[in-house]
This record gives structure tokens, sequence and C-alpha cells, in this order.
């Protein structure tokens, strides 16, 4: 049987690459997306009419999910939707409890309206929420998260997604909704908004721009390439037990400082500082600058994905070094897709083309 999937988030990072990954596997795909700042069309571009469609809506917007799901008709929902930067979280958390705890609360309701029936779940249907392991706090030295490791979220952003994945929970236990959940590690790869730390210190090298790490970079991340993490999910919706929770990482713990570090030699590989004339001279490392460090800013997250190793049969292909490679030389090859993702130009082209579908989002 054909898969039809919605995507929520799909115009953002990992949801515009799992797009793509979607169609490639023949899954129809309905896009739905509230074009916030770091939505951009532009990765997207590529894709026409046929199989997949693009719906502008907010996921707050309970009467648009109802009737998006009413007329899609999807088996598969991957709900990506999110606000997810953590300095932006610190400035103005508000955005945040109801994006990722409202919106997500609409969207399983309107799951739960539509898809059971007399209390019983569709077996069929599966809702992917998909989450981070920022819900789960920080580590010491040692350790890894676990599926069963105790929510500790540090920041509003971790706060928010906690308390989506705990609905997420309640709607499978309360009502039997086919929920599965992920919580995934540090991603990076093609597409990713340069206010994240990979793209962020790509495009800060190329350009000559000075590249800040907080503190010291002694802070640690488990690194996952945005590709890994696609055929996770998709063995999550077609393999995972409802109920289940599944965590997602790529094995590979990095400084930031050494990640910071191994972007400028692989920068320096494809690009050599001798022929970027914006370095006038430097070398990409004589371009880290440290500054001071983020309050409640986690010491070291590290996922244990022995679980879905286990039953998904799941592992990740990419190393950090095999990942970083395609990613900074995804970077180089789209020169124009970066300059108007860091100019705002992606922006300016929504702007224009959804003025009268932005501006009645905006007015709810």
């Amino acid at each position: 049987m054909a898969r039809r999937a919605l995507v929520s988030g799909g115009a953002g990072f990992i949801g515009s690459n799992l797009v793509k990954f979607l169609l490639a596997h023949g899954v129809s795909v309905c896009n739905v997306d509230a074009l916030t700042y770091a939505a951009n069309l532009d990765s997207l571009a590529d894709l026409g009419a046929g199989d997949y469609t693009f719906v502008l809506a907010d996921i707050r917007d309970r009467d648009a999910m109802r009737e998006l799901l009413e007329q899609f008709d999807p088996d598969l929902v991957f709900h990506l939707a999110a606000e997810s930067h953590v300095d932006r979280s610190i400035e103005g958390p508000a955005v945040f409890v109801t994006t990722n705890v409202l919106g997500t609360f609409t969207l399983l309701d309107v799951a739960r309206e539509l898809w059971t029936a007399n209390g019983r779940a569709v077996d069929s249907r599966r809702f992917v929420h998909v989450s981070t392991d920022e819900v789960y706090g920080s580590l010491g030295d040692d350790g890894l998260f676990t599926e069963t490791t105790r929510y500790d979220p540090s920041s509003p952003y971790a706060a928010s997604k906690a308390g989506a994945d705990h609905l997420a929970h309640a709607y499978f236990r309360t009502y039997g909704l086919p929920v599965i959940v992920t919580n995934c590690s540090n991603n990076y790869g093609p597409r990713q908004f340069p206010e994240k730390l990979i793209p962020l210190m790509i495009t800060r090298a190329l350009s000559g721009e000075p590249m800040p790490v907080y503190g010291a970079g002694n802070n640690v991340r488990d690194w996952l390439y945005v590709d890994d993490h696609c055929e996770a999910l998709w063995a999550a919706a077609e393999r995972g037990t409802p109920g289940r929770d599944y965590n997602i990482g790529g094995n590979q713990e990095r400084r930031n400082i050494d990640v910071v570090r191994a972007i400028c030699a692989e920068v320096e590989r494809a690009r050599p500082a001798r022929t970027n004339e914006a370095l006038a001279g430097k070398q990409y490392e004589e371009l880290i600058t440290f500054v001071d460090d983020r309050p409640g800013h986690d010491f070291r997250y590290a996922i244990d994905a022995s679980r879905i190793a286990r039953e998904l049969s799941w592992e990740p292909s990419e190393t950090f070094e095999s990942g970083l490679e395609k990613t900074v030389r995804w970077y180089l090859e789209n020169a124009r897709w970066v300059e108007r993702a860091t100019s705002g130009e992606y922006r300016d082209w929504i702007d224009k083309n959804y003025a009268e579908r932005l501006e009645a989002r905006d007015a709810r």
C-alpha cells in the first residue's frame, strides 16, 4: 500500500531532509509549516508537484490541522515542527511554550479525534514525535542517556520539548494513539540554518568572520548526520512499537572546540586559506574567538542508541569525519543557498509570495 506522510516543520533543517528522504522512498508527502524565521523553502525548491504538497499553516491552529488531516488522510505523521534554538529560548521563552507544547497538543488531539474509533487506534497508522536529548539535562564525564533516564531539562527550549514528550506519552497511554517518541542527539548536515554551531562556523570561516565559541569550548555533544537521522525515523515509523521510545545518536562525541577545529581543518582542505581573500592572510583557526558562556549551558550530552540498534536494526552510517566532509562540501557547492540564508533574502521571497497567508497566520 502506498504510504502517505504528513511532515510538520518540513521547511526546517531536519524536516526538509526528511521530506526528500520520504519522497525518494515512494511516500506521498504533505509538508505543513508555519514559515517562521528558520523555515527555508529554498531547501525544497527543486521539488515539483505530484507526490509533494506544501501547506502554510500553524500547528497551533486546530481548525487548520483538522482540515489538513481530514483531507490528506496520512497514515504517518512525523511531527518535527518546533522552536529549537536554545539561545532564543532564553531571550524569549513564550513562543517555545506555545509552539512546542500547545502545538504538539493540538496535533496529537486532532489525530486522536480522526484516527481513533471506540477508543482503539487504527493499527496501520503511526505518529512519530521527534524530540531531543536535551530533555534529559546534563551528563558528567561518564554515562549515557537511555530511554529511562529521568527528564531534567535546563533551558526553556528543553523544558518545552519535555512537556511535549509527556503529552505524546500520555496520548498513547490514555487514548491508545499509536505514538512513537524519538530523542536524538545534535544533528548536522546540508540545509541547516546558519545560527547552529556547525553551519555557523563553516559560513563564518568562509567569510573570514570571528568564529565564536562559548566558554573554553569544553562542552561535549554527540553528533548525528541528518541522513542517518532520517533513516532512523523511517525505521521507527515502519518497524517501531507504538508507545515505545527510541534514542537516536551518532556515537560521535566531540568537545565543541574540537568540532570547530575540525571544521577549520576540513574547510582548509576544501578551500585553502591562501586562496580565500576574505581571510586577509589569516589561517582559519585564527578566527576562533572565545566568548562568555551562556546561562544553564549543559556540560555533556551522549546517547545510548542500543535499543534502536537491537530492536529496529538501525545504526548510523556516517562517522563525524565523513559527515563533516559531506557537510562542508555541500555548503561550498551551494553558495547561493548560503547567501540567501545569511542575508535574509530567502525570507524576503517568503514574505512576498505568502504575504496574505502569513498575515492571516499572525492575526490568529
